[in-house]
């Protein structure tokens, strides 16, 4: 039996592997969860899983959550972002499933890693951030970080039983996003609700219009650099609008392994759970005949031009990935609230970046400052910007 605590657990992950969860209860237990805001759905995973702990965004939201189970011994209810850290190095927990979105994951994931928990991870921001850091806490543990995203997963999956100095290169696939065949000058009409119909994955809010804009996937090249200790000029990106190959790796004699299954985020979930074993019946069957045709093409980074940024702040190192998302989730959210339009979200990224000074990370204060100076020069930005 092993012993799960879920860091996001109302979100699109967190939900998922509460059901992977549920279908496997000889194998797996919550003992502990940390939510934001979704309180019904919250006291629901409660009454079901009876964690022993669990934590919301703020003093409000655990007060109200208290009056909804009716002021109970357990679980125990916290709140912030000490609430989350305990969350994650809860004292029965032998896994922390990371997937609070954003920066905000960063904190509590290290303090997983720090209480020695192994981590599912489905925040690529932890790794985007402070990836160098993480990584050497992780080993001086005797942590191991096992992917959740579906690319990294999969690489992780086409890595097994192969030596690492062998690989070419790695493949990431991606979707294309909603807008793969709209033409650019249609991109200044794009609304909200065209930017969350992604064509195949269902996921929150803010990583689908990171889909969109294809800076999820720039976001997946940093984080796959640090994961698979690959320099990430050897890292490229091949859109795949079927989303049935999830990413692929290339070996020097040629070979190119590819893992490839339905697009469902039970599957990786499943994998990175019982690692090294596999659980039967995760996901329905592929069915390639019924699939019929894979395509397979480049980037537009004309009409994406959020991917070249994130190789760019890749190249430079240091402070700059934390630059780069900061400022990438300050103008995601000015998109969701109406303040600039899509096409103005890569244009407040660049501008910050070409106005960030870049500074060395050795610890993660210094990280968590970058941030912070990546957020006010992007709001200052998006003042600017505002949709009139």
């Amino acid at each position: 039996m092993k012993n799960i605590s879920i860091l996001g657990s109302t979100g699109s992950i967190g939900v998922n592997t509460l059901d992977v969860i549920a279908r496997n209860p000889s194998r797996f237990k919550v003992v502990a969860l940390a939510a934001g805001r979704n309180l019904p759905l919250l006291k629901e995973q409660i009454d079901k899983f009876e964690p022993d702990i669990v934590s919301v965004i703020d003093d409000e939201h655990a007060y109200q959550l208290r009056e909804m189970l009716g002021h109970p011994a357990v679980p125990k209810i916290l709140s912030g972002d000490g609430g989350y850290r305990e969350v994650a190095s809860w004292k029965k927990t032998d896994m922390v499933v990371s997937a609070i979105a954003g920066a905000a994951g960063l904190s509590p994931t290290i303090a997983a890693i720090d209480a020695g928990k192994d981590i599912a991870l489905a925040n690529k921001e932890t790794m985007v951030m402070a990836g160098e850091l993480v990584v050497a806490k992780a080993a001086s543990r005797g942590v191991n970080i096992i992917p959740v995203d579906s690319e990294h997963n999969a690489i992780f999956q086409c890595l097994a039983g192969h030596n690492i100095k062998e690989v070419e290169r790695l493949i990431l696939t991606a979707s294309g996003g909603p807008f793969l065949h709209l033409p650019l000058e249609q991109f200044a009409y794009i609304k909200l609700e065209d930017a969350l119909r992604h064509p195949n994955w269902e996921m929150g809010r803010k990583i689908t219009i990171d889909s969109a804009s294809m800076m999820n996937k720039g976001l997946e090249v940093i984080e796959a650099g640090w994961l698979f200790g690959m320099d990430v000029g050897r890292i490229d990106v091949c859109v795949h609008p079927q989303s049935i190959v999830h990413s692929m790796v290339e070996y020097v004699d040629g070979s190119v392994i590819a893992q490839m299954g339905v697009p469902d985020m039970r599957g990786p979930i499943s994998y990175a759970l019982s690692y090294p074993e596999r659980l039967q019946g995760a996901v329905d069957t592929l069915d390639l005949c019924s699939v019929g045709t894979l395509e397979f093409m480049s980037p537009d980074h004309t009409k994406f031009p959020a991917l070249e940024l994130a190789y760019e702040a890749a190249g430079r190192g240091g402070s700059a990935p934390a630059v780069l998302n900061a400022s990438n989730e300050v103008a995601v959210d000015a998109f969701i609230e109406d303040k600039i339009g899509f096409g103005d979200i890569p244009l407040v990224i660049k501008e910050v970046l070409d106005s960030h000074r870049t500074k060395e990370i050795d610890t993660v204060e210094d990280v968590l400052d970058a941030d912070c100076w990546g957020r006010i020069r992007a709001v200052e930005i998006v003042e600017k910007r505002k949709v009139s």
